[in-house]
């Protein structure tokens, strides 16, 4: 085992060349990581457990105490359905809570919540995961309930995604709506909430044109930096900009750098390796080295499943910011930079983030999920990772069905793995 070095950053850069010798820590039951606790929030006619877990869409660390981390949970229990109205959204619990969870390793190597923390509006009033209303961050998704009956809106709804938590007992949360990056109390109550449009506050915006998000895929991850400046984030999927039909590179990622103290915005472009992935977390090492999530959506055993760990730097990576108004952003020869192949963006001068792969943890670990979304340092020689179950739900033939981790007998729990190197 190579020398666990003094700072996180090196020590990632040596995690690279020894990756081969990863392990999991085992609980006490011998089953490789550990359950995230839930409890049952409804059981509907047909027999389907909806659990209250949902935790794993992002994870973050507790400052100042390695053995505590926060996990959050997304909009609530949904799936894709096509009711009277057309294609949208269930909602079999249409007034859930979007909440952040404290928890705990123990010395077993279980998991204890010890504390739940929803999130609210500006009066204190609890938010939820419905969508917003058009002109504030609006997808289009119709919203039904288990009736087929189209549920109302929420201004303050919130598809939350990327979490980071902040020394002063703070937290900023970036979502798949607007997309939105809300600074929430040490209590949950909204202070600030930053979007390409509609619901501002302060007079921060951040880029117009991260409103040609794709439906579902926001802003999936959100890191800060270990001085606490800036916040980063990054983009799930390719924009549609400015449509879905026109954009030609389907693998290009947009990471946001946001400058707390000032509102000064960066860009920077990022290749995925396969345009199908998605890009689900971050987590950074210094101001410009960070690890990124890029994965599929397949369960370990499935033909080539992966789940990828990439450290990356934008240390040279150009910035594309260009006019923050601009609802299409930088153009190269009038086309946006989704219009443009690889080659054309580098012809142009600009300088993608570099990357370098760290680990494949269904390779490495064999990891079962299919929803790797949350990630997290835990020390200098070890990372945690954890997975969104969809509230133990799938939809199949536009019916609401329990999901089942493949080769298990129950529906699928959140688990957090504890990866040692």
């Amino acid at each position: 085992m190579k020398k666990i070095y003094s700072t996180i950053t090196t020590a990632i850069i040596s995690l690279c060349a020894i990756s081969l010798y990863a392990k999991t820590v085992k609980t006490k039951t011998g089953k490789e990581g550990s359950e995230v606790p839930f409890k049952t929030l409804t059981t509907t006619q047909d027999g389907v457990e909806v659990r209250k877990g949902g935790f794993g869409s992002d994870a973050c660390a507790f400052p100042g105490d390695s053995s505590k981390f926060y996990l959050i949970t997304d909009r609530g229990p949904n799936i894709d359905f096509k009711g009277p109205e057309g294609k949208g959204k269930l909602f079999p619990v249409p007034e859930f809570n979007p909440e952040i969870g404290l928890f705990q390793f123990q010395k077993d190597g279980s998991v204890k919540q010890i504390k739940a923390i929803p999130l609210k509006a500006p009066d204190g009033k609890k938010i939820t995961g419905l969508p917003n209303p058009k002109g504030k961050g609006a997808t289009g998704e119709i919203a039904y309930d288990l009736n087929d009956r189209i549920l109302g809106l929420d201004e303050y709804g919130l598809d939350s995604e990327g979490l980071v938590a902040m020394k002063d007992g703070s937290f900023w949360v970036s979502d798949e709506y607007g997309p939105h990056i809300v600074h929430f109390s040490k209590k949950g109550v909204e202070l600030e909430r930053i979007s390409p449009y509609g619901m501002t506050t302060n007079g921060r915006k951040i880029p117009a044109v991260l409103a040609n998000r794709r439906a579902n895929r926001g802003m999936e991850g959100l890191a800060k930096t270990p001085d606490e400046k800036y916040l980063v984030g990054i983009m799930q999927s390719t924009l549609y900009n400015p449509s879905k039909k026109e954009v030609v590179n389907n693998r290009l990622i947009r990471i946001v750098k946001f400058e707390l103290a000032t509102g000064k915005i960066w860009q920077y472009l990022y290749q995925q390796n396969k345009e199908t992935d998605s890009c689900c977390g971050i987590t950074a090492l210094s101001n410009d080295e960070f690890i990124v999530i890029e994965r599929d959506g397949k369960f370990a055993g499935e033909e080539n499943a992966h789940k990828y760990l990439f450290k990356i730097n934008l240390k040279d990576a150009a910035d594309v910011n260009g006019d923050m108004t601009s609802k299409n952003g930088m153009l190269i020869d009038g086309k946006t930079l989704e219009q443009c192949t690889q080659a054309e963006v580098l012809d142009a001068g600009i300088t993608f983030v570099k990357k370098e792969l760290v680990t494949d943890l269904v390779a490495e670990i064999s990891y079962g999920h299919d929803k790797l979304e949350g990630l997290w340092l835990k020390d200098n020689h070890t990372i945690c990772v954890a997975n969104d179950n969809d509230f133990a739900l799938i939809e199949k033939d536009n019916r609401l069905c329990q999901k089942i981790l493949p080769g298990a007998d129950k529906p699928e729990d959140d688990v957090v793995y504890t990866i040692k190197f």
